[in-house]
Formats: C-alpha cells, sequence, structure tokens
C-alpha cells in the first residue's frame, strides 16, 4: 500500500546486454593494459592484494610478448607442451562431442576457449597437490597425464569404465592423479577443498587444494560456507572461479556481476584476490604459482576470478542460440587462449604455423586412436557394460539382507525376461 508521496518501489531483473540477433560491442568492458599490474609479495597482507580484484592481471600484450612483474618467464619448452596440452583437451572435446551426437554416449561437455582456466593452474601446482574440480576442467586430467582411453571408458559408461557407470559422463575420478571425484552438484567442491586443506594443515604436510566452479556457483550457500572457514582457519587453498559470463542461459548478471567483479568477494572474507586474464595462459600460470606459494607459506587462502568467455554451449543440451547472441564469440576481447599462446612462441621464434598444424593433425589421430581402444570396451547402449549385480556392491562392506534380496530378485527377473542372458 502506497504512503504519503513516497515513489513506488522497483524490482531490478538483470538482463544481458546483448540476445539473439543483437550487434555484440564490448567497447565498454574495462581491459586493462598487460604488465601494468603490481605483483604484491607472496606473503603480503591480503589487503594489499585486494587493488587487484578490481583490475585484470594481463602477461601477454597486443605484440604477443610477455610483459610485466607477473611474467613468469617460462622457457620454450614448457610453453611448447602447455600449447600442446591445451589443443589436445581441445581435440579430445571435439570428438566426445561429436561421439555424443552420434549416440555413443548421452551427455558431453567442452571447455572451448577456457582450457588455459584448467591446463595452465595443473601446470603451476604441484602433481601431487589435490585438485577439487567442476565438470569443465579436463584439461587438468589431462595435463596430468591421465590416459585418455580411460577417460573416454568413463564417458561411455563401458565396461572398462573405473567408475562402474555411476557417474555421469565427464564425471570423472582420478586417486592417482590426485583429482578429487566431481559432483554435479554446484560448488559441494568447495568445503570439501577447505576440508581437505584444513586436514592437510593438521597433519603438517606440505600439499595443498585448489578448486574451481563457475561464477554462477558464487550464488551457492556452499560457496560462501567454503569461504568462512578458509578465512578463519588460514586453509592453504586456492578458490578459482571461472567467469565465462553464462551460466546455462543465465548471465552472470544473476550471480552479482553488475554490482562488481567475483574476485572481489575476497575483499568481503579478508583473504587475498586477484583478477585475471583467464584467456592469458601466462597471467593463469602466474596467478597460480603466486597462489601455491602463498599458501604453502601459510599466509592463507587466495581467490582467483579467470575473466574468459565460453565459446560454445553449457553442454550438448544446450543451444546458446537461443538465448545469446552468435557474435559474442567472435567479438570476446580477449581471444582464444590456444591462438594467443601459439602467436606468443611465434614471436619468441620457437613456434611456426606449420609445427602448429602438424601437432593438430597428430593430436587428432592420438584422440581417434584412443576412442578406438575404447570403444573395444562398448559404448552407450550396446552392452557392454559391467555386470549386472555390481550396481548393488561398494557401499556397504557387507552387503544388508534387504539389498541382498533386491539384488536377486532384480538378477532373477532379468533371466526371465531375457533368458539368454549370462551374468558374467
Amino acid at each position: 500500500m502506497a504512503r504519503g508521496n513516497l515513489p513506488s518501489l522497483s524490482l531490478h531483473v538483470p538482463e544481458p546486454k546483448f540476445r539473439p540477433g543483437d550487434k555484440v560491442d564490448y567497447s565498454d568492458l574495462a581491459i586493462s593494459r598487460a604488465g601494468e599490474q603490481p605483483r604484491p609479495d607472496e606473503q603480503c597482507e591480503a589487503s594489499e592484494t585486494h587493488p587487484l580484484c578490481l583490475d585484470l592481471v594481463r602477461v601477454l600484450g597486443d605484440d604477443d610478448r610477455a610483459i610485466g612483474p607477473w611474467d613468469p618467464r617460462l622457457d620454450a619448452d614448457t610453453l611448447r607442451r602447455m600449447l600442446r596440452t591445451m589443443a589436445l583437451t581441445r581435440a579430445f572435446d571435439d570428438r566426445m562431442y561429436r561421439g555424443q551426437r552420434q549416440g555413443k554416449t548421452s551427455f558431453y561437455m567442452k571447455c572451448t576457449g577456457e582450457e588455459a582456466t584448467s591446463v595452465a593452474p595443473a601446470m603451476a601446482l604441484a602433481d601431487d597437490d589435490m585438485v577439487f574440480p567442476s565438470y569443465r576442467q579436463q584439461g587438468i586430467l589431462i595435463a596430468r597425464g591421465y590416459p585418455l582411453v580411460e577417460m573416454i571408458n568413463q564417458i561411455y559408461s563401458n565396461r572398462a569404465d573405473k567408475l562402474k557407470g555411476r557417474q555421469l559422463p565427464i564425471m570423472y575420478s582420478a586417486r592417482e592423479q590426485s583429482f578429487f571425484t566431481i559432483s554435479g552438484n554446484l560448488a559441494t567442491q568447495y568445503p570439501q577443498a577447505v576440508g581437505w586443506a584444513m586436514a592437510s594443515a593438521i597433519k603438517g604436510d606440505s600439499r595443498i587444494a585448489a578448486t574451481w566452479i563457475g561464477e554462477g556457483s558464487t550464488a551457492e550457500g556452499d560457496f560462501h560456507s567454503a569461504m568462512t572457514f578458509a578465512a578463519v582457519y588460514n586453509a592453504p587453498v586456492i578458490f578459482n572461479v571461472v567467469n565465462n559470463q553464462w551460466a546455462i542461459s543465465s548471465f552472470s548478471g544473476f550471480a552479482g556481476a553488475e554490482r562488481t567483479t567475483f574476485a572481489a568477494r575476497a575483499i568481503g572474507y579478508g583473504i587475498a584476490g586477484l583478477r585475471v586474464d583467464g584467456n592469458d595462459p601466462l597471467a593463469v600460470f602466474a596467478a597460480t604459482q603466486w597462489a601455491a606459494n602463498r599458501a604453502r607459506a601459510n599466509a592463507g587462502p587466495t581467490l582467483i576470478e579467470h575473466f574468459t568467455y565460453r565459446a560454445e554451449g553449457h553442454s550438448t543440451s544446450d543451444d546458446p542460440t537461443q538465448y545469446r547472441s552468435a557474435q559474442e564469440r567472435e567479438e570476446w576481447p580477449l581471444g582464444d587462449p590456444v591462438n594467443r599462446l601459439k602467436k606468443h612462441l611465434v614471436a619468441l621464434g620457437e613456434w611456426s604455423d606449420e609445427q602448429h598444424e602438424a601437432m593438430d593433425r597428430e593430436l587428432v589421430d592420438l584422440v581417434k586412436a584412443a576412442t578406438k581402444e575404447a570403444e573395444k570396451n562398448g559404448i552407450l547402449g550396446h552392452g557392454l557394460h559391467h555386470p549386472f549385480h555390481t550396481m548393488f556392491e561398494d557401499v556397504f562392506e557387507e552387503l544388508p539382507w534387504h539389498l541382498r534380496e533386491q539384488s536377486e530378485q532384480a538378477i532373477r527377473e532379468r533371466r526371465i525376461k531375457w533368458p539368454e542372458w549370462k551374468e558374467s
């Protein structure tokens, strides 16, 4: 009910700047010049990093050269390995996407345009640091040498799937690679990473934790619980927020991007924060290295926002042309991470277009060979899967009576329906 001369209240509903068919203009984005951002000491007070939460740490300039205090000064061999791993991740994505369209798996999620946000951190961390990824960090597994065949077995949920078909495709788990099981529930990995990091500190270990979510997941309660615990107990953990502008069909404004940056959340919790050009592999590497060194020195957690762009759909179940302009991908001012690192190596005289084309062909063949090997173990709906009884196993040390009865009934009914079926 209106009172006196007071104005009527109005509700603000965030609306993206561009919709399908709109002309795209990113001129209002504040893109910092490469090399101009200061690099504080790794053990500085958290407040010294807070101006960087509103800036954008960049290393690669418009001339494709590395510049400024954040330049990690990586040697050419390391740069080529980073480039190859990102290109392999992209080749893997392309092949698995086609496999889904061919009915070989039910679901897939590509990370096109975001490869630097997983590959560069994986290379900056120690191999035994524990990572708690989201569902778009396949580049970490590839960087850590996890076999492509095993990844494809899991995607196809076939008889060689180490997770026995119990996880959605692309929700990997790899203990030997210190890769925590991916969960489809948003942001659950954040408090898990903090708890693991706290345990590492309690034991006096030297291993730290790193975890990833998309910007939309910062609206989840688990994000804030994790930040509180990490701040209070000074947990040795790196929080990565991959701001790729879109959470399925909802743009980043619904998670608060209209008000401030996602890195600015670090300010409110009193921890270190960095906002990084997520399409600059050198900047991402340098920021992760800085945060890892800080955590190992008992100086506390760091929140890193990777400012990037999701070049393709959220998943194979999504059609981005229904909610965003097709021009966005081409007009994105920070370019493509693979191409930027390639051009940097060319500028150094350490790479060429011919070498890059040859590498791409080699990687396509590599992924094709791994796919054919995995397909020997079966694909979706072709009957080559784990024995039926395994769905009742691996939860209890001894199967309770009611599950044992259910198992026997299920197997009995299956034999009646398919007399030719034999349990292996």
